[in-house]
Formats: C-alpha cells, sequence, structure tokens
C-alpha cells in the first residue's frame, strides 16, 4: 500500500468493521468507515457477548488461533476501553458450565475434553450432576454431568462497539452514514466507492457487512457465500441469586449479566434478513432455560431481541484480499463467534491493508474458496 495515499474505506460499521477502522487508524492510516443504518444497529450490538476460543465452528480446528487472538485483544480493551473512553463495557471472567442431560450428550462433551484441558490459560474439568448442582444448585435434576471451564469470558456487545467506536474516533477515524452502490475501478484496482449521495476516493476497501456482505458480490466480481443466521435473546428478571456462572445446552445458555438481568438464548433460524423478535422464538427460548434451570419458570420478561449473524457457506470466517482487484478486502463470516472473533478479523484486516501479510492464520479464510 502506498503510504502516501492511505485512505481507507471501511464499508460496514458493525465490530469487524470498527476494529478493522481502528487498528488501521492507529497504524497512521486516514480512514472512514461507512454505515447505512448506525454503529451498532444490527448482530454487534444484540448479541449475547461470551467469549471462549474452546468451541464453536472450527474448533479445535482452522479457527483456533483465530478465537485465540481474540480473547487476548478483548483482555486488553477489557483495560484499555474504559480507561480512555470512560465506557464500561462490562468485560469480566466468566466461568461456563456446559450440561449433558444424556450418555449420547456427555460422550460428544468428551470428545474435545483433553483437547481443551491442554489449552493454556483454562482450567476445564467434568463433573457429574450432583457436583454440576454444587456450582449453580438450580441446575436441573436430570443433569447427569457437565463441562465446567474456568477461564472463560463476557463483554456486553454494544457498549463494547460504543467504546470502540470512540476510541477509534480518537485515533481519526471518521464515521459517515450512507448507502454503498458499488466500487471505482482503475487500471485492475480500487479508486472509490459509489453511494446514492455520490463518489468517495480511497485506496483500499474493506467490506465488513455482516450478512449483508453479499450484495457486495456483483462489486468485487467474486461471490461471497454469506447468509443471515437469525439469533433472538431474552433478557429476564429472575427471582433469587444471580445464576454462579453461564450455563449452557445444545447451544442455549443462560446466564446473570452485570445489568442484573438474566440473559438467556438462543436460536438458530433460517428467516431471510427479517430481524423482528418472534413470540415462538420466545417460547423456544424459554423451553429451553427451563429445561436447564426448572425453578425459573416465573421469570419476568424485560426484553426480546433479535439479531443476524452472518454465516458462510462452510461456516467459516471469510477474510483476506479480492484477487485480481488490488486494495479490495472482505472481512465477514464468524457466526455465532463474531464477537470473539471481531477484533482480531479486524487486526488481521489492518494488517493486510497495509503491509499485505498477517501473522494470524488466514489461508483457510480466502474469499474466492467458494
Amino acid at each position: 500500500m502506498d503510504r502516501n495515499n492511505n485512505d481507507v474505506l471501511v464499508i460496514g460499521g458493525g465490530i469487524v468493521g470498527m476494529a478493522a477502522a481502528y487498528f488501521l487508524a492507529k497504524a497512521g492510516a486516514t480512514v472512514t468507515v461507512i454505515e447505512r443504518d448506525s454503529v451498532g444497529s444490527h448482530a454487534s450490538g444484540f448479541a449475547y457477548g461470551g467469549l471462549s476460543q474452546l468451541s464453536g465452528a472450527g474448533i479445535p480446528g482452522p479457527v483456533y488461533e483465530l478465537a485465540r487472538e481474540g480473547m487476548r485483544l478483548h483482555s486488553e480493551f477489557g483495560r484499555l476501553l474504559p480507561q480512555e473512553t470512560g465506557v464500561v463495557t462490562e468485560y469480566r471472567e466468566r466461568p461456563t458450565l456446559s450440561l449433558s442431560f444424556t450418555e449420547d450428550e456427555a460422550s460428544e462433551a468428551r470428545k474435545t475434553l483433553a483437547w481443551q484441558q491442554a489449552q493454556e490459560g483454562f482450567k476445564v474439568r467434568w463433573v457429574d450432576g450432583d457436583a454440576a448442582r454444587e456450582i449453580e444448585p438450580r441446575v436441573s435434576s436430570e443433569v447427569m454431568g457437565a463441562v465446567y471451564t474456568e477461564g472463560s469470558a463476557e463483554v456486553e456487545p454494544y457498549k463494547f462497539l460504543l467504546a470502540l467506536t470512540q476510541l477509534a474516533e480518537k485515533e481519526g477515524v471518521h464515521v459517515r452514514n450512507a448507502n454503498v452502490t458499488g466500487l471505482k475501478r482503475s487500471g485492475g484496482r480500487v479508486v472509490g466507492v459509489s453511494t446514492v449521495s455520490g463518489e468517495m476516493p480511497c485506496s483500499s476497501v474493506v467490506v465488513a457487512m455482516g450478512p449483508w456482505s453479499g450484495e457486495a458480490s456483483s462489486w468485487l466480481g467474486l461471490g461471497i457465500e454469506i447468509r443471515p443466521l437469525k439469533g433472538q435473546i431474552l433478557r429476564l428478571r429472575a427471582p433469587g441469586a444471580e445464576i454462579a456462572c453461564s450455563v449452557g445446552w445444545a447451544g442455549n445458555y443462560a446466564n446473570t449479566k452485570l445489568d442484573g438481568l438474566l440473559w438467556a438464548g438462543t436460536t438458530e433460524e433460517e428467516a431471510g434478513f427479517d430481524e423482528n423478535p418472534t413470540t415462538p422464538a420466545r417460547d423456544r427460548i424459554m423451553a429451553s432455560l427451563l429445561k436447564m434451570l426448572p425453578s425459573l419458570a416465573d421469570a419476568e420478561l424485560v426484553q426480546h431481541t433479535a439479531c443476524l449473524r452472518p454465516l458462510s457457506a462452510d461456516g467459516l470466517p471469510i477474510l483476506g484480499a479480492v484477487p485480481g482487484l488490488e486494495g479490495a478486502f472482505v472481512a465477514t463470516g464468524a457466526g455465532r463467534k463474531g464477537i470473539l472473533l471481531g477484533p482480531a478479523m479486524g487486526r488481521a484486516t489492518a494488517e493486510l491493508v497495509l503491509s499485505g501479510k498477517t501473522d494470524i492464520p488466514i489461508a483457510e479464510f480466502a474469499p474466492d474458496r467458494f
């Protein structure tokens, strides 16, 4: 990249786009984030915010190093963001208790147990049902065992993104509301973007539009295989003491956050771009919650939210330079791990823009792999 012409446009004001903008600006680039709605108005602002590098799509596997870097960066931001912006992001370490109700579930949980126990910075152990109920007495009597993990963490996603945006702006990042309609090219490279209100010149562009990144396929001459995976969350006022840890089962979770509310979720729905909360989803989440923690039947619903996660065709992130179009980059597809992976995807993207390489292994996330 020509450091004398280092204007970068980042399309998308979610966690990946804002992290990329921050790391770019911190390294000296002139950066504008283009967001057609508002920063954090979609998945990044309505996610759960659980942080663990030990599970999820591609873990163990190609996503692990990206997830590990995400954990490291969240630990740094957990200290830095409140100091620099005054925004309390509610970052904290939080143990997890992953429940098994059947022998099959227990067998599946044990498949990666030895690998998880070998990872630095975590304490992971299998506990029987009685020990699980010692950790959290409200766990169902039908639970036969669980994986208890110390070393995981959590953050309040919207507050995190708000603070990250403020920190990025302190580094000189500009946030502009506009609707991008295409890219401008010259001699095989990007020279600007077109919006409904005019053109904006640049030397590089980062497409970080979450599940809407597929709209850029025609701009880039590259099929971006991405779709929305809808997820819904309930925030409840629950009786009794706070839950002692994040309790999970079969992709669902329940956890008392620092706002004093019990956050319970979630769903995985193929619902197109419908972001509206639904009654059937509410009922499914409550059923899962009561299976895990039956005594919470009297919990009062305070807020019900929904968001669209960006899910790629193979479940892995889409991250890297666009072949054949110099100065164009894609960063999306984190699925259910967006809050964890976002800072690491942003750092990797910034390094690619500035130097053409990153020390985070991303070869398997190449945008042209489809």
